[in-house]
């Protein structure tokens, strides 16, 4: 697929404002931080790491804007390993702690305390991961007892601390077992056996066999999608930008297995490309072949209905396998008004314009529903993550004045926001279990033996493919 690029603009949306707070002025400081905060039209443009992390901290008289939270904790790893922003926090916390105590206010320490943990409540809801690493769960015992050190006993910051403590005992224990099935699951294997033999026994089920509906099959896809989807959390995302990163010596690196679900979301899209060539190939006389294309040409127009862009690219870029779309003779006898729409609709000229355009409706549309079937947004997953890459890559993670350019990181943030609310949509189709059976469990050819069928399908037709044919027959008898 093209590499893509990203024009930054409009970088600060009203989702992710991160708007002055009270009393604030266009240029702020915080107090003993090492650096000042950067407003610009009362919004937070850039700061360093220190002055960062002191306005994550609540005071008395302040709390931090919710869409700042997510934006610096999940930001902030590309720079600071999660167990040690956690450990700076604990000491922020002690420091104003102490102060207070020396005011002998009561009624302030116990709000300051309240509000401690309703900080960290919202970071292990949103990045429970972090706190997998034993340190990070050490350094939250250890705040989690300074604050409640003010409270008496079965108090309400107590309380709060038992039900957050437990829930993020739970949400790890769920991601646990979660990645124990993952580990488990396989992707659809090669089939060997169809290197040596390009055509299945005449018995042998094809995906017309286990569904002959477009529309049901797009549905099904879409289960898949979304349950896949699912699996991916907004610190998976930002290794994107983390691993990328050499100039940052104190980056979080982060755990390689972290970046297991983006993988096999995307080797989902690899898997369902080569299961459409394959069933392409695969059948043996013309009429049937032009109906499966025709049939497979309906599946991506229902799923660019149902808002499901990633399978819908998926069956494009399978058609357009070279060992299919060399089919001429069997194109000929398609009706390809249709497929000329969905090409259109992913042309990748001007940064796959129309894609964007169309994925802006769905967005839109998904914003403005009334049920769960129109919410439905699936982008194409590829070029999310080279839209996040290379708004990394063109902009710096540091301004001449060695501040972190949070302008940058709200934008990231924004995205990922977006996504992760596209990904949290409860799949409204019923579940046809033999249907997904199929999908995620039938042979796929590789891609040598789809040259082959495609050749014993349509015999080469130019010097170059046969050359490649006589190869492929020598390497055949070879085998043998």
């Amino acid at each position: 697929m093209p590499q893509t690029s990203i024009v930054f603009s409009s970088i600060l949306g009203s989702s992710c404002s991160g708007q002055v707070q009270p009393g604030m002025g266009e240029r702020g400081s915080v107090a003993g931080s090492s650096g000042d905060l950067i407003f610009q039209e009362g919004r937070l443009i850039s700061g360093s790491l220190e002055a960062l992390m002191e306005h994550l901290v609540p005071t008395v008289d302040y709390y931090p804007d919710r869409t700042y939270i997510f934006t610096f904790l999940l930001s902030s790893r590309v720079f600071i390993p999660p167990h040690d922003l956690l450990a700076r926090v604990g000491q922020i916390c002690l420091e104003r702690r102490q102060q207070l105590e020396t005011g002998s206010e009561k009624a302030k320490l116990k709000s300051f305390s309240a509000k401690i943990v309703q900080l960290l409540k919202e970071w292990t809801e949103a990045f429970p991961y972090d706190f997998q690493d034993e340190k990070a769960m050490a350094e939250l015992k250890v705040i989690t007892h300074r604050v409640t050190q003010c409270d008496e006993e079965n108090g309400t910051v107590k309380k709060a601390i038992a039900q957050m403590t437990q829930s993020l005992l739970l949400s790890l224990a769920a991601r646990n077992q979660l990645q124990e099935l993952r580990e488990k699951l396989r992707s659809p294997a090669m089939d060997k056996g169809s290197v040596l033999k390009a055509k299945p026994p005449a018995t042998q089920k094809d995906i017309l066999g286990v569904c002959c509906d477009p529309l049901v099959l797009a549905q099904q896809l879409t289960h898949i999608e979304l349950e896949r989807v699912s699996s991916i959390h907004p610190e998976d995302l930002m290794q994107i930008v983390s691993h990328m990163d050499s100039r940052d010596k104190h980056r979080c690196r982060g755990d390689l297995t972290k970046t297991y679900s983006l993988e096999a979301y995307d080797n989902w899209f690899n898997c369902l490309s080569m299961l459409v060539a394959t069933e392409v190939c695969r059948v043996v006389k013309k009429k049937h072949r032009t109906r499966m294309l025709e049939f497979f040409i309906d599946v991506a127009r229902e799923c660019f209905n149902i808002g499901n862009f990633n399978s819908m690219m998926a069956i494009i870029s399978g058609m357009n396998l070279s060992p299919v779309a060399r089919l001429k003779k069997t194109w000929s006898k398609v009706k390809t008004a249709k497929f000329d729409v969905l090409e259109h609709h992913m042309d990748p000229s001007s940064n796959f314009c129309n894609y964007r355009t169309a994925l802006q409706g769905a967005t839109q549309r998904s914003q403005m529903a009334n049920s769960s079937r129109e919410k439905i947004v699936i982008p194409v997953f590829n070029l999310f993550v080279k839209d996040i890459y290379f708004l990394h890559k063109i902009h710096t993670n540091h301004l001449p004045n060695g501040h972190v350019n949070f302008k940058k990181f709200w934008e990231i943030s924004r995205q990922i926001h977006e996504f992760m609310t596209w990904t949290q949509v409860e799949c409204p189709f019923e579940k046809e279990k033999k249907i997904q059976n199929y999908l995620l469990t039938a042979p796929i050819y590789s891609e040598e033996a789809l040259f082959i069928a495609s050749f014993e399908s349509e015999g080469p037709e130019n010097h170059m493919e046969k050359d490649s044919w006589k190869t492929l027959r020598t390497t055949l008898l070879n085998r043998a």
